[in-house]
């Protein structure tokens, strides 16, 4: 059994590019060993900044390959695609035999048992797989051909502690390690693992990314115990710090108590976001002038703390001008300022957008039974902070600066609040807005940017959406579950469609509104499968959908999804069952419109009375409708639908009574369906 060590040196990679490219060389690795049958007991992937490192454990010298059938063109093929095959399998035209098989004959080659060198088959897969790793950015060296996530430097590969000779573009396989630290340039032939890993501790470099990460936590949670600290880290930043240091060492650096005074927000965003430093709160959970970092070197001499400090003064005392002059800006004023700011090319400017919104919030807030006016003052409001010089400078915090800056004014709270909450929210799990204004400024933005793009048919595709509309419609959808919200949504987007036409925007797509409206819809899949929603009731909850309610339609698919294995739901299942079989196999042309003078018997008329009574409870206003009750007023046609069938044969001799009986049937299955498709539940 040996070991392969490969390792990838490289020009530093940026820490997301890092991460996928782990989990790629891990994949593909394991993918071609899978298809060649290569045998090994471990396989782990390590990275650094500059190295990305493969090891496999106790793999096999060589393999065996048994004798196999291997399928070719089909007999009478081309003489150019006969020739093909055997050119690919490096054969002549004598080892081929004729087979005949269902779909007619074929020509075959029959493969001899072998023993294959794995030392030979790595240096194929290796080169392969280092080609076959995907980066979002990528880059070519000199004049080399190779492009890669960054310069690629030098291959080490090992095999059974000797040298796995191959070639890659312009860089030959060795069997040396190089370290660069300070301008020294180290280099060491290495055999193994073991080697490998002293080399690099004694250079103080740390391969294994999970033990960096516990040495940081273990040190970041050593330090807030002695000082009372909370222990709390951002898992996002601590994963990309994680992949940008080699040895980490932990500093504790302060600031001027002083930049406390302007908003924690602006502190967070300049630690985290712009130096990468991870903000430290007190037991309180309050802000203090402390945040930790982590390098690749120990400061004994508190150079690198001393500068880290100086780095984050600089920014906030940068930000502190800004927030100073900024808040005093008059935020209504600041609105026709928004004329120079372009929201997209073809559907105008924020300014534009502003004005759609304060339009479509006052209609919204006649459904949801709020302001009108103050509710049309926080649309009008919602984007001037795009206009501050603090917003330019940090991006990130457009919304958050708004509601401070409304504060700063006298603004009401709720009103301040909505225009960082209207962004909310902005993953598929992350924070919704609760209050009205904040939801009701929240779902008119997210409306106007979806009816929009779809008006200019800029739409998403499978693989691209780059303004986010997905997200926008799942976000639409979670404020409108979560907040228990009915009104008319087609509505809104008829008047948005309307507004853009009133700005001069061309309405290149005629389908806008339908198209937005089933757009979203389908976004509802993503809504569900994170309640854990089974697939069926998905799908039947969705396809039956027709009206712009989506309260409703999550409503039912939770109560089908909870009752589905109980009584009720089996009850109901089965009552259609019965009836939809007995459909699948009559006449077509059925429409569900029964004759009560037609009935004989008296289950006809008592399962005709039960369907009209449910129909009934279908035509309730969606805002009072009861749709547990009505879920139960299904599964209580058991009876009558059992009595139905052991006493009516409904392929009575009489055409007309058999039809009349059949479109009983008919108008049972439609009520039904009313509620979702149960023909597309699993088990009928």
């Amino acid at each position: 059994m040996a070991e392969l060590l490969l390792e990838l040196y490289s020009e530093e990679i940026p820490p997301q590019l890092q991460i996928a490219a782990r989990s790629q060389l891990k994949q593909f690795i394991e993918n071609f060993f899978k298809e060649d049958n290569v045998r090994y007991k471990e396989l782990s992937v390590y990275s650094s900044p500059t190295r990305l490192t493969l090891l496999i454990k106790d793999l096999e010298g060589k393999i065996k390959t048994e004798s196999k059938e291997i399928k070719g063109p089909k007999v009478g093929s081309s003489n150019q695609v006969l020739q093909g095959f055997i050119k690919a399998k490096n054969i002549s035209e004598n080892d081929l035999i004729e087979k005949e098989t269902e779909k007619g004959k074929f020509y075959f080659l029959k493969t001899q048992p072998q023993s294959i060198s794995v030392e030979d088959l790595l240096t194929k897969i290796i080169t392969k797989t280092i080609s076959s790793i995907g980066w979002r950015k990528s880059m070519r060296w000199s004049n080399h051909n190779m492009m890669w996530g960054r310069p690629l430097r030098s291959i080490f590969a090992s095999f059974n502690n000797k040298k796995l000779i191959f070639r890659l573009d312009h860089l030959e396989s060795t069997d040396e390690i190089i370290i660069e630290q300070d301008l020294i340039i180290k280099t060491q032939k290495i055999k193994n693992f073991r080697e490998y890993l002293n080399f690099l501790k004694n250079n103080n470099i740390i391969i294994d990314h999970k033990e960096r990460e516990e040495i940081i936590i273990k040190k970041i949670s050593s330090v807030s115990k002695s000082k009372q600290y909370k222990e709390s880290l951002n898992p996002i930043l601590l994963e990309e710090v994680v992949n940008i240091v080699e040895d980490p060492n932990l500093l504790h650096v302060s600031f001027n108590k002083e930049y406390l005074k302007i908003p924690q927000e602006i502190i967070i965003s300049t630690l985290e976001k712009h130096q990468r430093y991870f903000p430290i709160f007190d037991s309180k959970d309050q802000l203090t002038n402390y945040f930790f970092s982590v390098a690749s070197k120990k400061d004994e001499k508190k150079f690198i703390t001393e500068g880290n400090k100086r780095v984050v003064e600089a920014r906030l005392a940068d930000a502190k001008f800004f927030w100073d002059k900024d808040r005093s800006k008059n935020l209504i004023k600041q609105i026709v300022n928004l004329k120079s700011i372009k929201f997209y090319e073809k559907l105008g400017t924020i300014y534009d957008k502003t004005q759609r919104l304060r339009k479509l919030s006052g209609l919204l807030s006649d459904d949801l039974n709020i302001n009108k006016e103050k509710v049309q003052v926080a649309a009008s409001i919602s984007k001037s902070d795009l206009c501050s010089d603090l917003v330019g400078e940090y991006p990130e915090l457009q919304g958050v600066m708004g509601k401070y800056f409304a504060l700063a004014q006298g603004f009401e709270e709720d009103i301040a609040n909505s225009i960082s909450d209207h962004y909310l929210p902005k993953g598929l799990t992350s924070t919704l807005p609760k209050k009205p204004f904040s939801y009701s400024i929240s779902i008119v933005d997210k409306i106007d940017t979806l009816v929009g793009f779809f008006i200019i048919d800029e739409k998403p595709t499978s693989s691209k959406d780059p303004f986010a509309l997905r997200r926008a419609a799942i976000g639409l959808l979670r404020i409108i579950i979560e907040n228990k919200l009915i009104f008319k949504l087609r509505d809104l987007i008829t008047y948005a469609i309307r507004l853009y036409e009133e700005q001069g925007v061309e309405i290149k797509n005629k389908k806008a509104e339908q198209e937005v409206l089933e757009f979203t819809k389908e976004r509802m899949r993503n809504v569900l499968k994170l309640k854990n929603i089974k697939p069926d009731i998905i799908e039947a909850s969705i396809s039956s959908h027709a009206s712009d309610n989506f309260l409703d339609l999550y409503a039912k698919t939770i109560l089908m999804n909870k009752y589905k294995n109980k009584g009720i739901g089996l009850n109901a299942i089965s009552s259609y069952k019965r009836a939809a079989n007995i459909l699948e196999k009559a006449e077509k042309g059925i429409t569900g419109r029964p004759d009560a003078v037609l009935f004989r018997k008296d289950e006809e008329k008592i399962l005709h009375e039960k369907i009209n009574e449910i129909r009934k409870a279908f035509t309730v206003k969606d805002d009072n409708k009861d749709y547990e009750n009505l879920l139960i007023k299904l599964s209580d046609t058991k009876e009558s639908t059992d009595n139905f069938f052991d006493n009516v044969v409904v392929n009575d001799e009489n055409k007309d009574i058999k039809n009349n009986r059949l479109e009983l049937l008919k108008m049972f299955c439609n009520t039904f369906d009313n509620f979702i498709d149960f023909s597309k539940l699993e088990g009928l």
